[in-house]
């Protein structure tokens, strides 16, 4: 390593603070896939009336086998309902978890297009961003949201 390496690198942070991030990534990557899944549920239901396993996995682009497989953990979790051949419904508790969800997506997005991102890019970004972000976060780009459309 050079003196220039040297001076560039990054010092650790306690191994502890480190474990206790990397902790909440890991939670809100098992998080994730609920939100994601209950989102797409309401949207479909809102949209034709009902949510079948055959929609989730078009619209997802993963095998009907995964998304069965995903419902089934997400009814053992209480969001959702569901019989065999029968559409999948939301529970208050699915219901809720969307609608927060929906609304931490929304802030995502208007943030990135009031710092000049495009529209598509912004909700494709989102996507991924929205789930990773904390409350502090989330209310600061809301206040910067405020100042652009104030």
């Amino acid at each position: 390593m050079t003196e220039s390496d040297d001076r560039d690198a990054r010092p650790l942070v306690e191994a502890a603070e480190q474990a206790r991030v990397f902790g909440v990534v890991r939670q809100a990557h098992q998080l994730e896939v609920a939100e994601d899944y209950v989102e797409l549920i309401g949207d479909l239901i809102e949209a034709k009336g009902e949510a079948r396993i055959v929609d989730l996995a078009e619209r997802l682009g993963i095998s009907q086998p995964t998304v069965n497989k995903t419902v089934a953990r997400l009814q053992r979790e209480g969001y959702v309902t569901s019989e065999p051949y029968r559409s999948i419904f939301l529970t208050d508790s699915g219901r809720e978890l969307a609608t927060r969800s929906r609304a931490r997506h929304d802030v995502v997005v208007a943030f990135l297009q009031a710092i000049g991102v495009s529209e598509d890019t912004a909700v494709q970004d989102a996507e991924g961003v929205e789930h990773h972000v904390s409350e502090e976060t989330l209310a600061a780009f809301q206040k910067i949201i405020d100042e652009k459309s104030g």
